[in-house]
Protein backbone atom coordinates (compact mmCIF):
# COMPACT_ATOMS: atom_id res chain seq x y z
CA UNK A 1 0.00 0.00 0.00
CA UNK A 2 2.96 2.15 -0.06
CA UNK A 3 4.72 4.25 2.96
CA UNK A 4 4.16 2.38 6.66
CA UNK A 5 0.90 4.33 8.05
CA UNK A 6 -0.55 5.10 5.14
CA UNK A 7 -3.86 3.34 4.14
CA UNK A 8 -7.11 3.12 1.48
CA UNK A 9 -9.25 6.29 1.99
CA UNK A 10 -12.51 6.02 2.40
CA UNK A 11 -12.63 7.78 -1.72
CA UNK A 12 -11.64 5.07 -3.12
CA UNK A 13 -9.21 3.85 -5.84
CA UNK A 14 -6.04 6.39 -5.81
CA UNK A 15 -6.62 7.55 -2.54
CA UNK A 16 -4.79 7.10 0.30
CA UNK A 17 -4.77 8.51 4.21
CA UNK A 18 -2.67 8.99 6.84
CA UNK A 19 -3.51 9.65 10.17
CA UNK A 20 -1.17 12.59 12.12
CA UNK A 21 -0.88 12.34 16.15
CA UNK A 22 -1.30 15.10 17.91
CA UNK A 23 -0.61 14.61 21.36
CA UNK A 24 -3.97 15.09 23.52
CA UNK A 25 -6.15 18.28 24.81
CA UNK A 26 -9.08 18.83 27.23
CA UNK A 27 -11.10 16.49 25.51
CA UNK A 28 -8.42 13.43 25.04
CA UNK A 29 -6.40 12.19 22.11
CA UNK A 30 -6.16 14.56 19.06
CA UNK A 31 -5.56 13.73 15.17
CA UNK A 32 -5.70 15.10 11.99
CA UNK A 33 -6.00 13.33 8.96
CA UNK A 34 -3.86 13.75 5.56
CA UNK A 35 -5.22 12.50 2.27
CA UNK A 36 -2.83 12.07 -1.29
CA UNK A 37 -4.20 11.46 -4.28
CA UNK A 38 -2.10 8.55 -6.23
CA UNK A 39 -3.49 7.68 -9.29
CA UNK A 40 -2.09 4.79 -11.35
CA UNK A 41 1.16 4.95 -12.85
CA UNK A 42 -0.22 5.27 -16.37
CA UNK A 43 -1.37 8.52 -15.54
CA UNK A 44 0.86 10.83 -16.70
CA UNK A 45 1.53 14.61 -16.69
CA UNK A 46 3.50 16.46 -19.42
CA UNK A 47 6.35 18.09 -17.30
CA UNK A 48 5.29 21.35 -19.26
CA UNK A 49 2.39 21.74 -16.93
CA UNK A 50 1.60 24.51 -14.94
CA UNK A 51 2.09 23.10 -12.22
CA UNK A 52 4.91 21.22 -12.69
CA UNK A 53 6.33 20.26 -9.48
CA UNK A 54 4.21 21.73 -6.96
CA UNK A 55 3.09 20.20 -3.80
CA UNK A 56 -0.59 21.35 -2.89
CA UNK A 57 -2.47 21.32 0.43
CA UNK A 58 -5.66 21.56 0.54
CA UNK A 59 -8.06 22.98 3.91
CA UNK A 60 -11.80 22.52 3.99
CA UNK A 61 -13.75 24.49 5.83
CA UNK A 62 -16.35 24.59 8.60
CA UNK A 63 -18.45 22.00 9.10
CA UNK A 64 -16.56 20.20 6.15
CA UNK A 65 -13.61 17.62 5.30
CA UNK A 66 -12.19 16.63 1.97
CA UNK A 67 -14.20 14.53 -0.13
CA UNK A 68 -14.37 16.81 -3.69
CA UNK A 69 -12.22 13.95 -6.07
CA UNK A 70 -12.43 16.49 -8.96
CA UNK A 71 -10.46 18.96 -7.19
CA UNK A 72 -7.66 16.19 -6.72
CA UNK A 73 -8.06 15.40 -10.35
CA UNK A 74 -7.25 18.47 -11.45
CA UNK A 75 -4.37 19.32 -9.70
CA UNK A 76 -3.29 16.13 -10.44
CA UNK A 77 -3.72 17.46 -14.26
CA UNK A 78 -1.73 20.72 -13.89
CA UNK A 79 1.12 18.49 -12.70
CA UNK A 80 1.16 18.73 -9.05
CA UNK A 81 0.75 16.43 -6.45
CA UNK A 82 -2.30 16.63 -3.99
CA UNK A 83 -2.89 16.62 -0.45
CA UNK A 84 -5.82 17.52 1.38
CA UNK A 85 -5.93 17.86 5.06
CA UNK A 86 -9.10 16.87 7.90
CA UNK A 87 -8.08 19.32 10.59
CA UNK A 88 -8.56 17.96 14.15
CA UNK A 89 -12.18 17.07 14.93
CA UNK A 90 -13.75 17.39 11.41
CA UNK A 91 -14.28 14.46 8.69
CA UNK A 92 -11.99 11.62 9.12
CA UNK A 93 -10.45 13.25 12.32
CA UNK A 94 -13.47 13.49 14.81
CA UNK A 95 -13.71 10.61 17.39
CA UNK A 96 -16.43 10.25 19.99
CA UNK A 97 -14.82 11.95 22.37
CA UNK A 98 -14.44 15.62 20.90
CA UNK A 99 -16.64 18.60 19.91
CA UNK A 100 -16.84 18.99 16.47
CA UNK A 101 -14.57 21.42 14.93
CA UNK A 102 -13.64 23.31 18.11
CA UNK A 103 -10.52 25.34 18.95
CA UNK A 104 -10.18 28.14 20.79
CA UNK A 105 -7.34 29.77 18.83
CA UNK A 106 -7.14 29.54 14.90
CA UNK A 107 -3.16 28.95 15.57
CA UNK A 108 -3.94 25.63 17.37
CA UNK A 109 -4.07 24.31 13.78
CA UNK A 110 -0.51 25.13 13.34
CA UNK A 111 0.46 21.59 14.61
CA UNK A 112 -2.15 19.93 12.63
CA UNK A 113 -0.69 21.55 9.25
CA UNK A 114 3.12 21.58 10.49
CA UNK A 115 2.74 17.63 11.17
CA UNK A 116 1.37 17.36 7.23
CA UNK A 117 4.28 19.51 5.62
CA UNK A 118 6.46 17.18 7.66
CA UNK A 119 4.75 13.97 5.96
CA UNK A 120 4.73 15.92 2.40
CA UNK A 121 8.43 16.27 2.96
CA UNK A 122 7.97 19.86 3.98
CA UNK A 123 8.92 20.08 7.70
CA UNK A 124 10.01 23.32 8.76
CA UNK A 125 13.41 21.36 10.51
CA UNK A 126 13.77 18.57 7.36
CA UNK A 127 17.43 18.06 6.91
CA UNK A 128 16.93 17.57 3.41
CA UNK A 129 14.34 19.76 2.36
CA UNK A 130 11.85 19.28 -0.86
CA UNK A 131 12.92 21.10 -3.77
CA UNK A 132 9.29 21.35 -5.02
CA UNK A 133 7.19 24.17 -4.32
CA UNK A 134 4.75 24.52 -1.58
CA UNK A 135 1.27 25.83 -2.60
CA UNK A 136 -1.54 25.73 0.04
CA UNK A 137 -5.35 26.05 -1.02
CA UNK A 138 -8.37 26.54 1.38
CA UNK A 139 -11.98 26.86 1.39
CA UNK A 140 -14.05 29.33 3.69
CA UNK A 141 -12.51 29.17 7.16
CA UNK A 142 -9.60 26.79 5.99
CA UNK A 143 -9.18 29.96 3.43
CA UNK A 144 -8.32 32.35 6.93
CA UNK A 145 -6.54 29.18 8.83
CA UNK A 146 -4.14 29.39 5.88
CA UNK A 147 -4.19 32.97 5.33
CA UNK A 148 -3.25 33.52 8.66
CA UNK A 149 -0.62 30.56 8.77
CA UNK A 150 0.74 32.26 5.95
CA UNK A 151 1.48 35.59 7.11
CA UNK A 152 3.39 33.93 10.31
CA UNK A 153 5.16 31.62 8.74
CA UNK A 154 7.06 33.69 5.30
CA UNK A 155 8.99 31.75 3.33
CA UNK A 156 7.03 28.32 3.57
CA UNK A 157 5.02 28.34 1.23
CA UNK A 158 5.32 29.61 -2.42
CA UNK A 159 1.79 30.24 -3.35
CA UNK A 160 -1.99 30.58 -1.81
CA UNK A 161 -5.23 29.85 -3.51
CA UNK A 162 -8.05 31.20 -1.61
CA UNK A 163 -11.66 29.58 -2.24
CA UNK A 164 -14.26 31.98 -1.15
CA UNK A 165 -11.96 31.91 2.43
CA UNK A 166 -13.82 33.61 5.51
CA UNK A 167 -11.87 36.70 5.65
CA UNK A 168 -14.90 39.58 6.86
CA UNK A 169 -17.80 38.79 8.95
CA UNK A 170 -21.04 38.57 7.51
CA UNK A 171 -21.93 41.89 9.25
CA UNK A 172 -18.70 43.31 7.69
CA UNK A 173 -16.24 45.57 9.86
CA UNK A 174 -18.80 47.68 11.75
CA UNK A 175 -21.11 44.68 12.82
CA UNK A 176 -17.87 42.81 13.89
CA UNK A 177 -16.88 45.75 15.61
CA UNK A 178 -19.97 46.21 17.44
CA UNK A 179 -20.08 42.29 18.47
CA UNK A 180 -16.56 41.35 19.62
CA UNK A 181 -16.58 42.78 23.09
CA UNK A 182 -19.63 40.87 23.48
CA UNK A 183 -18.11 37.45 22.15
CA UNK A 184 -15.14 38.09 24.11
CA UNK A 185 -16.67 38.08 27.53
CA UNK A 186 -19.04 35.03 26.46
CA UNK A 187 -16.08 33.44 25.50
CA UNK A 188 -14.09 34.25 28.47
CA UNK A 189 -17.07 32.99 31.08
CA UNK A 190 -18.08 30.48 29.30
CA UNK A 191 -15.94 29.32 25.60
CA UNK A 192 -17.91 26.04 24.76
CA UNK A 193 -21.36 27.75 25.41
CA UNK A 194 -22.99 27.39 22.27
CA UNK A 195 -24.40 30.27 19.47
CA UNK A 196 -27.98 30.54 18.44
CA UNK A 197 -28.38 27.87 15.42
CA UNK A 198 -28.26 30.34 12.62
CA UNK A 199 -27.75 27.85 9.23
CA UNK A 200 -30.94 26.85 7.81
CA UNK A 201 -29.59 24.34 5.60
CA UNK A 202 -30.33 26.67 2.31
CA UNK A 203 -26.53 25.56 1.08
CA UNK A 204 -26.74 22.14 2.12
CA UNK A 205 -29.96 22.68 -0.05
CA UNK A 206 -27.76 23.44 -3.18
CA UNK A 207 -24.89 21.29 -2.85
CA UNK A 208 -26.42 18.03 -1.85
CA UNK A 209 -27.41 15.16 -4.36
CA UNK A 210 -29.85 14.39 -1.90
CA UNK A 211 -32.05 17.63 -2.85
CA UNK A 212 -30.83 19.98 -5.12
CA UNK A 213 -27.47 19.41 -5.75
CA UNK A 214 -25.42 17.07 -7.23
CA UNK A 215 -22.61 16.09 -4.76
CA UNK A 216 -22.77 12.81 -2.66
CA UNK A 217 -20.99 12.89 0.72
CA UNK A 218 -20.67 11.91 4.40
CA UNK A 219 -23.61 13.73 6.16
CA UNK A 220 -22.03 12.76 9.55
CA UNK A 221 -19.13 14.91 8.44
CA UNK A 222 -20.60 17.42 6.78
CA UNK A 223 -24.13 17.83 8.40
CA UNK A 224 -27.19 19.58 6.99
CA UNK A 225 -27.14 22.64 9.21
CA UNK A 226 -23.26 22.88 10.25
CA UNK A 227 -21.83 21.84 13.79
CA UNK A 228 -23.49 23.76 17.03
CA UNK A 229 -20.94 26.75 17.24
CA UNK A 230 -18.92 27.67 20.18
CA UNK A 231 -18.33 31.08 21.90
CA UNK A 232 -14.69 30.75 22.18
CA UNK A 233 -14.64 29.32 18.37
CA UNK A 234 -16.65 32.44 17.02
CA UNK A 235 -14.14 34.67 18.93
CA UNK A 236 -11.34 33.13 17.09
CA UNK A 237 -12.50 33.59 14.17
CA UNK A 238 -13.08 37.29 14.86
CA UNK A 239 -9.69 37.46 15.90
CA UNK A 240 -8.82 36.10 12.46
CA UNK A 241 -10.78 38.59 10.59
CA UNK A 242 -9.48 41.81 12.27
CA UNK A 243 -6.43 40.23 11.53
CA UNK A 244 -6.96 40.34 7.69
CA UNK A 245 -8.33 43.67 8.41
CA UNK A 246 -5.18 45.13 9.49
CA UNK A 247 -3.50 43.56 6.99
CA UNK A 248 -1.19 39.97 6.58
CA UNK A 249 1.61 41.10 4.38
CA UNK A 250 1.65 38.02 2.80
CA UNK A 251 4.63 38.17 0.20
CA UNK A 252 3.59 35.41 -2.66
CA UNK A 253 1.24 35.50 -5.11
CA UNK A 254 -2.40 35.13 -3.94
CA UNK A 255 -5.52 34.05 -6.05
CA UNK A 256 -8.63 34.56 -4.38
CA UNK A 257 -11.97 32.52 -6.19
CA UNK A 258 -15.75 34.43 -5.50
CA UNK A 259 -18.88 33.72 -6.31
CA UNK A 260 -20.26 36.78 -8.39
CA UNK A 261 -23.06 37.63 -6.39
CA UNK A 262 -24.60 36.64 -2.71
CA UNK A 263 -27.89 35.22 -1.85
CA UNK A 264 -28.14 35.73 2.30
CA UNK A 265 -32.23 35.40 3.24
CA UNK A 266 -33.68 33.95 6.29
CA UNK A 267 -36.06 31.74 3.61
CA UNK A 268 -34.96 29.64 0.52
CA UNK A 269 -34.68 31.22 -2.99
CA UNK A 270 -33.84 29.68 -6.35
CA UNK A 271 -30.51 32.21 -6.28
CA UNK A 272 -29.37 30.43 -4.05
CA UNK A 273 -28.21 27.35 -6.46
CA UNK A 274 -26.28 30.00 -7.99
CA UNK A 275 -24.64 32.43 -5.85
CA UNK A 276 -22.85 32.37 -2.11
CA UNK A 277 -25.46 31.81 0.50
CA UNK A 278 -23.06 31.69 2.75
CA UNK A 279 -20.67 35.07 2.84
CA UNK A 280 -21.13 38.41 1.50
CA UNK A 281 -18.73 38.03 -1.49
CA UNK A 282 -18.10 42.35 -1.75
CA UNK A 283 -16.61 42.42 1.65
CA UNK A 284 -14.98 38.95 1.07
CA UNK A 285 -13.32 40.50 -2.41
CA UNK A 286 -12.45 44.00 -0.30
CA UNK A 287 -11.01 41.86 2.31
CA UNK A 288 -8.97 39.85 0.03
CA UNK A 289 -6.45 42.85 -1.15
CA UNK A 290 -5.88 43.38 2.53
CA UNK A 291 -3.98 40.00 2.52
CA UNK A 292 -0.30 40.76 0.33
CA UNK A 293 0.80 42.67 -2.24
CA UNK A 294 0.29 40.46 -5.06
CA UNK A 295 -3.49 39.20 -4.55
CA UNK A 296 -5.82 38.44 -8.16
CA UNK A 297 -9.43 38.28 -7.38
CA UNK A 298 -11.53 36.03 -9.62
CA UNK A 299 -15.23 36.31 -9.45
CA UNK A 300 -16.92 33.45 -10.77
CA UNK A 301 -20.66 34.14 -12.42
CA UNK A 302 -23.33 31.52 -11.31
CA UNK A 303 -20.47 29.95 -8.34
CA UNK A 304 -21.61 29.00 -4.82
CA UNK A 305 -19.88 29.24 -1.85
CA UNK A 306 -17.69 26.54 -2.43
CA UNK A 307 -17.10 27.56 -6.31
CA UNK A 308 -15.76 23.96 -6.95
CA UNK A 309 -18.75 22.73 -6.33
CA UNK A 310 -21.16 24.81 -8.45
CA UNK A 311 -22.83 23.46 -11.55
CA UNK A 312 -20.50 22.58 -14.46
CA UNK A 313 -20.75 25.99 -16.20
CA UNK A 314 -18.96 27.99 -13.36
CA UNK A 315 -17.34 24.84 -11.76
CA UNK A 316 -15.60 25.20 -15.49
CA UNK A 317 -14.96 29.08 -15.27
CA UNK A 318 -13.21 28.50 -11.92
CA UNK A 319 -10.65 25.89 -13.20
CA UNK A 320 -9.85 27.82 -16.36
CA UNK A 321 -9.43 30.96 -14.24
CA UNK A 322 -7.56 28.75 -11.71
CA UNK A 323 -5.18 27.78 -14.55
CA UNK A 324 -5.21 31.28 -16.40
CA UNK A 325 -3.56 32.30 -12.97
CA UNK A 326 -1.44 29.35 -12.32
CA UNK A 327 0.27 30.07 -15.76
CA UNK A 328 1.17 33.46 -14.87
CA UNK A 329 2.01 33.11 -10.56
CA UNK A 330 2.65 29.33 -10.37
CA UNK A 331 5.77 28.92 -8.20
Amino acid sequence: MGELGWQADVLGNGYEALTLPLGSDGEGDVVATLVRYRPSLGNLVSPFAPAHGVDVLYVHGWSDYFFQTALAEYWHGVGARFHALDLRKYGRSLRDHQTPGYVADLATYDADIEAALAAMGHGENDERPSRRRLLLMGHSTGGLTLSLWAARHPGRASALVLNSPWLEFQTGGVGRAFITPLVQLGARVQPLGTLPQVDLGFYTRSVSAELDGEWSYESRWRPARGFPAHRAWLNAVLEGHAAVAAGLGIEVPILTMLSARSTILPRWNDQMRHTDSVLVVDDIARASVRLGSTVTVARIEGALHDVILSAEAPRRAAYAALTRWLRAYAP
